[in-house]
């Protein structure tokens, strides 16, 4: 069984056990249990439930396992003939979860 859910307006297809990096959330804890009402679709043996847009009833659990960063990224900026050169960089933050059930 797989569900499609949508988690800070990206749609993740998720099923048990997976591991699955979404937006950086401050107030998660390792250990912590989010739940996802937001299903787009379920699918698995009987078929496929679309929702218009989401299924009512339908939630996905998952167990927060920790908080990842994502690859370094670098600005590089430059002018020419002005004597400007700057380099910066960034590092996403992420929230790593797994997801445990999913109850349609």
């Amino acid at each position: 069984m797989y569900a499609i859910i949508c988690d800070g307006g990206r749609q993740y297809k998720v099923t048990e056990g997976l591991l699955v990096d979404i937006d950086f959330r401050e107030t998660a804890e390792t250990g912590d249990s989010i739940e996802f009402d937001r299903v787009l679709a379920v699918g698995g043996e009987s078929g496929l439930k679309l929702g218009q847009p989401t299924l009512s009833g339908v939630k996905v659990t998952a167990e927060v396992v920790g908080l990842e960063q994502g690859k370094k990224v670098f600005i590089q900026k430059f002018s020419r003939r002005k004597n400007f050169d700057a380099r910066t960089g960034h590092r996403q933050k992420y929230t790593r979860v797994m997801i445990k059930s999913i109850n349609a």
